[in-house]
């Protein structure tokens, strides 16, 4: 319909918009009254669940950890949180009705998975995961799970019993490890000449080793405790050395993140859900553990107690831990360029 200003009148046109104008602050005064203490929870979950609604990431996500075993869990609270369905579950509301877990041999191997795009998320130490955002690699550090991961140096038998006894000698590595930055740091430390570093996995370490093959070798908490049991002597450890400990991250994609904006939130809530699980059932846990790496309850409670695993995303030690290894790297020309640790960490 045309209006024509004669017919119509400047008074029925103040009218109609006096009319509109009362409409419109009447409905406004209705929503105040509707903001009260008691419905503004409700509101703000509606809330929640729109934003949670508006967020389509890819309905299955890619998760890398280090070690394999049968069960194809990691431990800690991510694995537990997998293990019981918590974590898939509180996924399950942003549209992820799928995760997939892949196990790696060692860190290096997984960054790479990480980088090509092959995973959108993975935990491992931090040492790999410093080593491959020092490349350039576009990730960014969510969790840092545990501060308190143990580098053992492990002697032949018969072989050297002192850090001073591995001048001219050969030590078995994993290349890239949290354990390469501590008998790095080690022998720097304490001034050791001529110590020859060789790649090898922890499995084909511990058979060189027995072998004789080579004088000593790098490994972790639970395997090298069972390497003294059968009588190899334990030179040295990084609990003697705090600056030499090392930590566990989880690192996610750039471009998952650009998928799923606010992913490292949804992660680090779902984690906490877990963590608060296995704090209850600490006998489970244990057991889960031992079902894990095939050692007793006990032993994985002596070496991976459940007060190891860090309640939030970053403590304060534990970035203070991250920036010395990260210096440390950076120093013996192992990273291959510096980077701002503050740009990398998003919490």
């Amino acid at each position: 319909m045309i209006w024509n200003k004669r017919n119509s009148g400047n008074g029925r046109f103040r009218t109609v918009q006096l009319v509109v104008l009362m409409g419109l602050l009447t409905a406004f005064a209705s929503a105040c009254g509707n903001g009260s203490a008691s419905s503004s929870q409700p509101a703000a979950g509606k809330a929640e669940e729109t934003a949670a609604a508006a967020v389509k990431p890819p309905s299955v996500l890619n998760y890398g950890y280090i070690g394999t075993n049968k069960l194809n869990f990691p431990g800690g609270a991510e694995g537990w949180g997998f293990y019981k369905g918590i974590i898939q579950e509180e996924l399950k509301k942003y549209g992820i009705t799928e995760v997939k877990l892949t196990a790696f041999p060692n860190g290096p191997d997984q960054s790479e998975s990480l980088i090509s795009g092959r995973l959108d998320i993975g935990s491992l130490g931090d040492t790999p995961a410093l080593l491959a955002r020092s490349t350039g690699a576009k990730t960014r550090a969510i969790t840092q799970g545990a501060t308190e991961s143990i580098g053992y140096l492990i002697g032949k038998k018969g072989g050297p019993t002192s850090i001073a006894d591995l001048k001219g000698k050969t030590v078995a590595i994993q290349k890239g490890s949290f354990m390469h930055r501590y008998i790095a740091g080690l022998v720097k430390e304490q001034k050791v000449p001529d110590v020859k570093f060789i790649h090898m996995l922890r499995p084909d370490g511990e058979a060189a080793l027995s072998r004789g093959e080579v004088d000593a070798m790098t490994n972790s908490a639970i395997f090298a405790l069972k390497q003294i049991e059968q009588g190899y002597p334990l030179i040295d450890d990084a609990t003697k050395h705090p600056n030499l400990i090392g930590t566990s991250i989880t690192v996610v994609s750039e471009d998952y993140l650009k998928k799923f904006p606010g992913f490292q939130k949804v992660w680090n809530e779902a984690r906490l859900k877990a963590y608060k699980d296995l704090a209850s059932k600490p006998d489970e846990y244990y057991q889960f553990l031992s079902q894990l790496n095939g050692f007793t309850p006990e032993l994985n409670k002596q070496v991976s107690p459940i007060s190891t695993i860090k309640d939030v995303n970053f403590t304060d030690d534990g970035v203070k831990l991250l920036e010395g290894t990260k210096q440390f790297l950076v120093d013996e020309k192992l990273a291959e360029k510096d980077f701002d640790l503050n740009q990398w960490i998003l919490k």
